[in-house]
């Protein structure tokens, strides 16, 4: 799943770069943190969360059928 994030952020925005994902793990799944360079952060949330929204539910969905939970933070 952290590839898979690394994936759809790098190609949101304009540095890619700057794409950092983190996967930590806790005693209710795997939680996946996303850092971007500060002029990329309104990409990857998008107009009202939308692309943020998005972005978990597609993240989701591929832990669903790993038999996995996993839940996207977006760090400033």
């Amino acid at each position: 799943m952290k590839e898979l994030l690394e994936l759809i952020a790098k190609n949101l925005v304009d540095n890619p770069d700057a794409v950092v994902v983190t996967e930590t793990e806790n005693d209710r799944g795997t939680i996946l943190e996303l850092r971007v360079a500060a002029e990329d952060m309104g990409k990857v949330i998008g107009k009202q969360g939308r692309i943020a929204k998005a972005i978990r539910t597609v993240i989701k969905a591929g832990a669903i059928h790993n038999d996995k939970r996993v839940t996207v933070e977006i760090i400033q």
